[in-house]
Order: C-alpha cells, then structure tokens, then sequence
C-alpha cells in the first residue's frame, strides 16, 4: 500500500477508505515509516507567476491585438465553414443562428 501511494496509484485518502483504515493520520505514519519519500515536509504548491502580471502597457496592447487578430482569423474561418454547409447541404445553418441570436438579444432587453 505504501509503495502504490508513493508511485501515485492513489493518495493515501484513497489507501485510507480501500483498506478501512479508520485512523487519520494511520496512512501518514506507515508512509513516514515505511516509505522512501520524504514525507516529513508538506509539499508547497506556488502558483506560477503569470508573464501578463509583468507586462507593460506597450506589451499589453500588442498581445491583445495579437489575440484580436487570432479572434477575427477564427471568426471568419468558422463563417466560411458555415457557408459550405449550407451551399453543400441546404442546412440553413445560418438562418437558424442569427435567429436564436435575436431571440437571446430579444429576452435579454426584457
């Protein structure tokens, strides 16, 4: 069992509820014990700091435009996709979208 929680097969809460270990803290002493890893420490997870966070202004408006282009790029590639399902396949694809678009608008102003 201490073996399967060192490898990461599950966590020792896992161990705790597959064997009916009923003690808390029963898991982290065999870990300590018996186990290879160094459980002594608690592992300190520390969020990755984020490169937007450190980006000046100048930065910033490049990114975002960078990210606007990739938007409109996107954006006419799915209106063209739409196109060819509806000339190929008669799907008013099209109709039908702006339709519940205006209908969203519509419930929304209400």
């Amino acid at each position: 069992m201490v073996a399967a929680v060192e490898k990461g097969d599950m966590t020792y809460k896992q161990a705790q509820k597959i064997y009916g270990i009923q003690g808390r803290s029963t898991v982290l002493t065999w870990l300590r014990k018996h186990g290879k890893l160094d459980w002594t420490q608690p592992v300190r997870l520390t969020m990755p700091k984020s490169p937007k966070a450190k980006e000046t202004p100048a930065q910033k408006i490049k990114r975002l435009e960078r990210e606007l282009e990739d938007e409109r790029l996107r954006n006419l590639l799915l209106n063209e996709v739409v196109d060819i399902l509806d000339a190929e396949h008669g799907a008013g694809l099209r109709k039908k979208l702006v339709a519940k678009e205006r209908d969203a608008f519509k419930k929304k102003r209400a």
